[in-house]
């Protein structure tokens, strides 16, 4: 997969680029918690870059959704893939709940091997990264009563990746503008498998993926004395912090805050000819989309203008 994934990088971005993986220890298993963009290539460029810096690869969370057919499944099988189950009653979510804390903590404390998997189920459509406190109660599930005691045993480390163009950008400007007027979208039976099919083949500007600092740095920062709920949304709010700090802002970010609010706050960061390229690249990304134009514009620059909004108002570990 090393030269497969490489080639991909080659033939779709302008590099791709990384910092912090020096901080790894090697022979240490890691719980990366990782904002998500792509449906494959997030997790694919992981490993590429684990082995390039001497490190093992990790299993890989893998949604029940996306096993489409036996060629993704066994896909996802030789790239250290297990099943996360999506769906179901009430007592078969908290079944499948304790079961993946279970195997997740089994992988990295017994195991000794790594673990990515997403701050949230499904990709980020608006740009806008945040980790649930739902997957944090899952983690501490097996975790017995002692709080900090279940989150040291994981060996947690945010994971960012950004991409310079927004993977699927347009499929996820096209469900957020169906959820905002009716409320939900409905997938079509292909769907997952274009937007796989699309993260990778289209192109993708730069490429940064950044480790961020341990989640036991800044555990002491959470009050032993609180609420279990309020110490996983406290807990959320710090690992989010670390990601929105380590986001790579491109160009394209900039501009889009920039658009969005009708200003120039943000011009020293972007050249004439960048804001041109940038306005043509959303003119072809979202000229098929049908609806409000307006309504159609500001979406697509919210995928982009969120992770600076974010970077500003973010909480600091």
């Amino acid at each position: 997969m090393h030269p497969l994934v490489y080639s991909i990088v080659q033939k779709t971005s302008q590099g791709l680029f990384s910092d912090g993986f020096d901080q790894l220890t090697a022979g240490t298993p890691y719980l990366f918690v990782a904002n998500h963009r792509d449906i494959v290539l997030d997790s694919a460029i992981l490993q590429v870059l684990l082995f390039d810096h001497g490190h093992l690869t990790s299993e890989i969370t893998f949604g029940s959704n996306l096993m489409i057919n036996q060629f993704v499944i066994d896909l996802g099988k030789v790239n250290r893939m297990f099943k996360v189950e999506r769906g179901g009653n009430k007592a078969e979510l908290i079944r499948n709940s304790h079961k993946l804390s279970a195997y997740i903590r089994h992988t990295v404390t017994n195991k000794k091997v790594s673990v990515w998997i997403a701050q949230r189920p499904g990709r980020t459509k608006n740009g806008s990264d945040k980790t649930e406190a739902g997957l944090l109660k899952m983690f501490n599930m097996s975790g017995g009563d002692d709080f900090v005691k279940s989150f040291r045993e994981l060996n947690i480390v945010p994971l960012v990746i950004s991409y310079e163009y927004e993977p699927c950008c347009a499929f996820k400007v096209k469900e957020l503008l169906a959820t905002m007027q009716t409320g939900s979208y409905q997938k079509r039976p292909d769907e997952d498998l274009m937007s796989i099919i699309t993260g990778i083949t289209q192109q993708k500007g730069r490429i940064q993926m950044s480790v961020g600092r341990p989640v036991d740095l800044y555990l002491d920062k959470i009050n032993e004395k609180d609420t279990l709920n309020n110490k996983l949304t406290r807990l959320a709010e710090l690992i989010d912090g670390e990601v929105y700090s380590h986001y790579k802002l491109w160009p394209g970010n900039y501009i889009a805050y920039d658009l969005m609010h009708d200003c120039t706050d943000h011009r020293s960061f972007y050249s004439p000819e960048e804001k041109s390229k940038f306005l043509a690249y959303m003119e072809n990304e979202i000229r098929g989309l049908e609806g409000d134009r307006k309504a159609i514009e500001k979406l697509f620059l919210g995928i982009y203008a969120n992770p600076l909004i974010n970077k500003n108002r973010s909480i600091k570990p």
